[in-house]
């Protein structure tokens, strides 16, 4: 029955004068997310709204998937367009779309009706009064209530005219694109795909770098990070993932300091590495997955001994959370599952069994220096030879 969706959005209607930047993003990020449905469909803007046109054969659960997943939308209305042949014939369309969508008819209805062309013959209340009384001429069953209604029937007068009374809840949020790029610390944990699906909300853009440790490290680890870049860019569009070689780096820090610093000392030096190539990038800030108290990296001081070798901002959003709301929100957006697979992450290879948790900053860089120019050139090998995969 359907044949198009209107498409809602929040934040972008207060963007004044450049919000046809934010909504042209918008339906870009439409277009990406709609190549994975079947079906033809044809994104347009039209005085102030965007539409989806399905052109021919679609699948309507798959489409409105996949424009759930894209950020800046609040909500997708699916809609039937009537041509404007008279007011007889816009009655005799509502009331068979109450007929079609609504089979249980013992409801409370509202009819809220725009007049967005004024040299329409009716205005917008008589057309609420009039529609409404068809409703309740074809449905005695029925009732009017203004104020909390089961059914909401929208009529907007446009060119054409178009019927809705769904609002299908979009994710929120702000086109992908419209808040630069940032690099995105990636591992197969439960916490850092979060932080990057919450930072792209914002319109970020996000690229990505895995440090990976073979062979304490396994192929199928390496895969399970592609897989959840995979999912994260249902909602980020595609991610450019730098897969770095970690061994070599984290064997000699290993031989060369203090193991209650291991991790420490490990975490510096991939933050070095993630900012380098997050300049290369245009980048204009690193994500991680940290929250405090979490794990001994994730103390305050440890966190502050992390972000001492960072010129970049380190956006950390999940920083308040708890473990279990984290949990809640991998199993919302998919990733939660791919997760907790039981394969190898790269940071819990060398786990010092009593690492340190209030690390001296001056001490931490004291022993940095045990590693002298060894490390550098492990870190320049590393850097030459990352391997670059894009997911989509």
């Amino acid at each position: 029955m359907f044949t198009a969706f209107l498409i809602k959005y929040a934040e972008i209607g207060i963007k004044g004068k450049n919000r046809h930047l934010f909504e042209d993003a918008l339906m870009h990020q439409m277009k990406y997310a709609l190549k994975k449905c079947e079906g033809k469909f044809l994104i347009h803007k039209s005085q102030g709204r965007i539409y989806v046109d399905c052109q021919g054969e679609f699948d309507y659960d798959e489409t409105v998937d996949c424009l759930k997943n894209v950020f800046g939308i609040s909500g997708i209305c699916p809609v039937i367009y009537v041509e404007d042949e008279g007011f007889e014939k816009l009655c005799d369309t509502v009331v068979r779309y109450i007929a079609d969508v609504y089979p249980d008819r013992n409801r409370t209805f509202k009819v809220h009706a725009r007049r967005a062309r004024k040299d329409y013959p009716k205005e917008s209340m008589e057309i609420n009064a009039d529609l409404g009384e068809a409703i309740l001429n074809a449905y005695p069953e029925m009732s009017v209530d203004v104020h909390e209604p089961d059914i909401l029937l929208c009529v907007e007068i446009r060119e054409k005219i178009y019927l809705y009374s769904e609002i299908i809840p979009g994710p929120g949020g702000m086109p992908v694109g419209t808040g630069g790029k940032a690099m995105l610390l990636l591992s197969g944990g439960i916490d850092s795909p979060v932080a990057g699906y919450m930072i792209a909300k914002r319109g970020v853009k996000i690229d990505a770098v895995y440090f990976h440790a073979p062979p304490y490290t396994s192929e199928r680890a390496k895969q399970k990070v592609v897989d959840l870049a995979r999912i994260v860019s249902r909602y980020a569009g595609p991610i450019w993932l730098h897969v770095i070689n970690f061994t070599d780096i984290q064997l000699y820090i290993h031989e060369k300091c203090p193991h209650e610093e291991l991790t420490i000392i490990m975490r510096r030096y991939m933050m070095r590495i993630a900012e380098h190539i997050a300049g290369e990038t245009g980048c204009l800030g690193l994500i991680t997955g940290e929250s405090i108290g979490q794990v001994a990296s994730q103390t305050l001081n440890s966190l502050i001994a992390t972000n001492e070798v960072c010129e970049l901002p380190v956006y950390r959003p999940l920083i308040g959370f708890d473990k279990q709301e984290i949990v809640e929100a991998a199993q919302k957006i998919g990733t939660f599952e791919t997760s907790i697979l039981p394969y190898e992450d790269c940071c819990t290879i060398f786990v010092a069994k009593h690492p340190v948790t209030k690390p001296n900053v001056n001490i931490i860089r004291r022993h940095e220096h045990n590693l002298d120019d060894g490390i550098e050139e492990l870190v320049k090998t590393a850097l030459e030879t990352k391997e670059l995969i894009v997911v989509e």
